[in-house]
């Protein structure tokens, strides 16, 4: 069993923001710059704008947006955080650490603090999707993060969603910046020139777009209705570099994770599967490809013998531990509770098998496109580059 570890050591999403980081002034405390990214053309630019379309794989780009705006202005394939899923990859974007640093490792996140699983950005609990805010628990608190925009000596925006507004994660990790609320995609794209143009003063401007992901889960990666959505992003980033000529702008576009789509024979359920469900001690962790499993000390053998009697042809078997020890989350020293929010086991899936467990009061698993497996089609995000001149 090989993992796919993501290059942390300068081609990743951690390393990327490295260079912004240093190019607005800051400085980068553990991960080195992204290679091949020309750091004088970012410091020297008036304004560095970087755009996440959410579940945008470098795969995916590439085929779907063959001679598209987009694909002009390719600057190379990196690398997302493992896993390659939101609540790790933005956390990322927003600290500029990676999840060995940053602590997340999942939707759902056991937080041992708490005894409870956490479904990490809409910070609720999962067993009743209770607000953990109105019990007086902050994300500042739980998680201790230093917002990236608090590491620049420039002007900072966050363009965000206006059904985020009232988001306590994003609220958390707004720091210094000014947060500017978008309304749809148009919007988005729209709020990003004015945000530009707005003074004359060197910025930075983060930009994020949930759309395509939102399509991505419900229809599919390969579904109509995504590469619909697919060229009014192109259409409406061809206009945007249109619109930022003269401005002395780096324009950049990346993304937290590419998808896959899991045909229905391959979505497993802990539920039809007693012998695994008896195992555990609390429910699967993590994402439906990178499932962290919480076993019961009596049970950890008969555990493994399952998995592997069972379940060898959808998942590599790993220890929490291990992932930690190959590099899998990060470089350097680990946050304080990383191995507890990585299980006793991990249950790496293969080819386009997802792993989902539905508790009591949820609802079914009703998705097509998932993501947060180690494959290439999820771990590699395009890096697009413009210099509006």
């Amino acid at each position: 069993m090989t993992l796919n570890i993501p290059d942390y050591q300068g081609g990743s999403i951690v390393n990327l923001m490295s260079s912004i980081i240093a190019a607005r002034g800051g400085e980068a405390e553990l991960y080195p710059p992204l290679r091949g990214l020309d750091m004088g053309l970012l410091s020297n630019a008036r304004n560095v704008i970087l755009l996440i379309i959410d579940g945008l794989g470098y795969h995916y780009l590439t085929r779907q947006g063959a001679g598209g705006a987009m694909a002009q202005h390719m600057h190379g394939c990196i690398h997302a955080v493992a896993p390659p899923t939101t609540a790790a990859s933005v956390t990322t974007y927003l600290t500029g650490l990676a999840p060995q640093q940053h602590g997340l490792t999942g939707w759902y996140t056991w937080m041992r603090e708490l005894g409870s699983v956490v479904t990490v950005l809409p910070f609720l609990t999962r067993c009743n999707r209770a607000d953990l805010t109105h019990t007086g628990i902050t994300p500042e608190a739980l998680f201790g993060h230093r917002p990236v925009f608090d590491r620049m000596e420039t002007d900072c925006y966050s363009l965000m969603p206006d059904w985020l507004s009232e988001s306590a994660f994003n609220r958390a990790h707004l720091g210094k910046a000014q947060l500017v609320l978008h309304e749809n995609l148009e919007h988005c794209f729209a709020q990003m020139a004015q945000t530009v143009l707005g003074h004359d003063g060197r910025k930075y401007v983060y930009a994020y777009w949930p759309g395509f992901d939102a399509l991505s889960h419900e229809h599919g990666v390969g579904s109509v209705s995504t590469a619909q959505h697919f060229a009014r992003i192109d259409a409406l980033f061809e206009n945007l570099v249109k619109e930022l000529r003269g401005t002395d702008s780096v324009l950049l576009l990346s993304a937290d994770h590419g998808f896959i789509d899991a045909p229905a024979e391959r979505r497993l359920r802990v539920n039809d599967l007693p012998h695994l469900q008896q195992c555990l001690q609390l429910p699967v962790c993590g994402e439906p490809r990178l499932a962290y499993c919480y076993v019961r000390p009596d049970l950890r053998q008969q555990f493994v013998d399952y998995v592997h009697a069972e379940l060898g042809h959808v998942a590599d078997l790993y220890g929490g531990q291990e992932l930690i020890e190959q590099g899998l989350f990060g470089l350097g020293e680990p946050h304080p509770e990383l191995s507890a929010r990585v299980g006793n086991y991990a249950l790496v899936m293969k080819e386009d098998y997802v792993l989902t467990q539905q508790l009591p009061g949820e609802p079914p698993p009703d998705m097509v496109g998932f993501h947060g497996g180690l494959s290439r089609e999820e771990m590699d995000v395009p890096l697009l580059l413009a210099h509006c001149q």
